[in-house]
């Protein structure tokens, strides 16, 4: 396993914790280059990469009102420009092995719009719309393509957002309490499985209910 972040000494201790087979490698994935970059470093740690977990970070807060154009650039650059350029590098050998698994992590605001969160809403529907595009290319060579859109969980991200406090999120989600991050990761790890070889060109929300739509 191979993970990525800015800052080597952050993403060196991810690596610790998650263990002797993790593999840290310092990279910037908010630029083509970082992220096209991360995955050759990745393929030369370990030999192949069979499955690729897209997760950069989301764009700043902002409504129309408050976010100039040109931020529209670097939050596309960030969160749909980076999962493209990992596919281009780890994508065609997936294929020639005849396996593979490409999981983006997005946002249920892909289906329901989020407040203040203009350039992660735009962003993220961009990537999902490459995805499913990508995922009915590459079936037939065993390579599935699919993306989660999490909800309200228990992370570093969503107590930024709600100013440190997120003791009111919980009233907003049917299930009456936040998601854990095992709970997300329970849900990836299917997706990224042999048992999951015939899902493709989902994007399933992990929310607790909150998403309240039929589609």
């Amino acid at each position: 396993m191979a993970i990525c972040g800015r800052d080597a000494g952050r993403v060196e201790d991810a690596a610790r914790r998650v263990g002797p087979d993790a593999v840290p490698i310092v990279a910037d994935v908010s630029t083509l280059e970082g992220a096209a970059g991360f995955a050759r470093d990745a393929v030369a740690a370990l030999g192949a990469v069979d499955i690729l977990v897209a997760n950069a970070g989301g764009p700043p807060a902002g409504d129309f009102a408050s976010v100039e154009a040109a931020a529209y650039v670097a939050a596309f650059e960030l969160s749909c420009v980076s999962t493209v350029a990992m596919c281009k590098e780890l994508v065609p050998a997936m294929q020639e092995r005849r396996w593979g698994r490409v999981l983006a992590v997005t946002s249920v605001a892909v289906r329901q719009p989020l407040p203040n969160l203009i350039l992660s809403n735009t962003a993220r529907a961009g990537v999902t719309g490459f995805l499913k595009t990508l995922a009915r290319e590459v079936a037939a060579d065993g390579v599935t393509v699919n993306s989660l859109q999490p909800g309200y969980h228990e992370t570093e991200r969503l107590r930024e957002l709600a100013g440190g406090d997120v003791s009111g999120l919980a009233a907003g989600v049917p299930a009456g309490q936040l998601g854990r991050p095992e709970d997300f990761g329970a849900v990836a790890a299917f997706l990224c499985s042999e048992p999951a070889r015939f899902v493709t060109g989902a994007a399933l929300q992990v929310d607790g209910g909150a998403y309240a739509g039929l589609l």
